[in-house]
């Protein structure tokens, strides 16, 4: 087998032990003679993964009886809709934290809805930090509010969570759920396309607080309705079973490596790994972003030239690292190093950072 160092922002790089296993059942599931993949999403043997998956995410998570794991369709994209139009009632409006990308596009969507209000943003400094607090301006009125926790894209995110008051508190956490812990059950609503951090593309996570639904709109698409998938536990339609079976796989992983205390531990070693080595050559390797805001998930740098740039990604894809260009929006460098991630492979990037910078001062 010959496994590269997958810096993809997602989809990701998935635990090894989390595939290994998939390959091992994937002709023969549980004794079934079939493939989780051809069983019925009606079946014992798969109500075994649905809700064995909503139960370790839970635990991981810590949530209340008031919180419910539901498994979605359409990625974060729909949940932009989705959102506004199950909580934001007629003539009212929401309030968004604008933190560039991903909350821009939400902020988007809430507008063809109804009214997607910009409470803080950081658009003036480049999206380069998360707004601080003394920044925001609240509807005390808002249906709720609205943050993205982690930008793939600008390499930004957030290390408090703002304190809303009375407020719902909604966040798309798509990049960096399950990153470290947190108190989940401040959140009304949380959501998490599961292809950069938890596992692969196809389902969305969603955290629900259920005593939310009951101030939900009624006059909503069936299929988009919270309250349908909620009172059929994500069952109404068929599911994508493969993609739930693969995100149980992972989070048993995550449970083996010690929970979210464990993660956190991981990552922050392997940012701080990174960053580090960014300190140590100052005049070659340029973070844009705050020092206070930095992402643990997604790192970005600059080199001196844009020629620079596209060699350092060349030579690392030789190396046998894949994935380090930065997105097509802003250019640079990106690592990212979700949970998946193993620590060797920062390390071996580290590593070639400091040759590269050496070779081409």
């Amino acid at each position: 087998m010959n496994r590269i160092w997958n810096f993809y922002a997602g989809p990701a790089t998935l635990p090894l032990p989390a595939l290994e296993r998939a390959k091992a059942e994937i002709p023969d599931w549980e004794n079934t003679g079939m493939s989780v993949m051809e069983t019925s999403h009606r079946s014992k043997e798969y109500d075994a993964v649905h809700y064995g998956a909503m139960e370790l995410m839970a635990e991981l998570m810590g949530l209340d009886d008031d919180h419910q794991v539901l498994f979605l369709q359409g990625g974060a994209s729909t949940q932009f809709a989705m959102i506004p139009m199950n909580f934001i009632p007629p003539g009212g409006s929401a309030d968004y934290v604008d933190t560039g990308t991903w909350s821009t596009k939400a902020i988007k969507e809430a507008k063809i809805i109804a009214n997607g209000r910009v409470a803080a943003t950081s658009e003036p400094d480049g999206f380069t930090r998360i707004p601080r607090r003394d920044e925001y301006d609240l509807d005390p009125s808002a249906a709720y509010v609205h943050i993205t926790s982690n930008n793939t894209i600008k390499g930004t995110q957030f290390h408090e969570f703002p304190d809303v008051g009375d407020t719902p508190l909604v966040a798309d956490m798509s990049s960096d759920i399950l990153w470290r812990p947190f108190d989940a059950n401040r959140f009304s609503l949380i959501y998490a396309g599961a292809q950069k951090n938890i596992g692969p593309s196809g389902v969305t996570i969603v955290i629900l607080r259920k005593s939310w639904l009951e101030q939900a709109n009624e006059n909503v698409p069936t299929m988009l309705k919270y309250a349908i998938h909620s009172s059929k536990d994500s069952l109404f339609n068929t599911p994508p079973t493969f993609a739930i079976y693969m995100v149980r796989n992972v989070l048993e992983w995550v449970k083996e490596q010690g929970g979210l205390d464990g993660m956190e531990r991981r990552n922050r070693t392997k940012g701080d790994l990174l960053y580090g080595v960014m300190a140590d050559h100052p005049n070659f390797y340029s973070c844009p972003v705050e020092p206070a805001s930095r992402s643990y998930m997604n790192v970005v740098w600059r080199l001196p030239s844009e020629e620079l740039e596209a060699k350092f990604v060349a030579e690392a894809l030789a190396t046998g690292m894949c994935g380090l260009k930065g997105h097509r929006s802003v250019g640079g460098c990106r690592a990212s190093i979700y949970n998946a991630m193993p620590k060797e492979g920062v390390e071996f990037l580290a590593d070639f950072m400091r040759r590269f910078a050496a070779a081409n001062r």
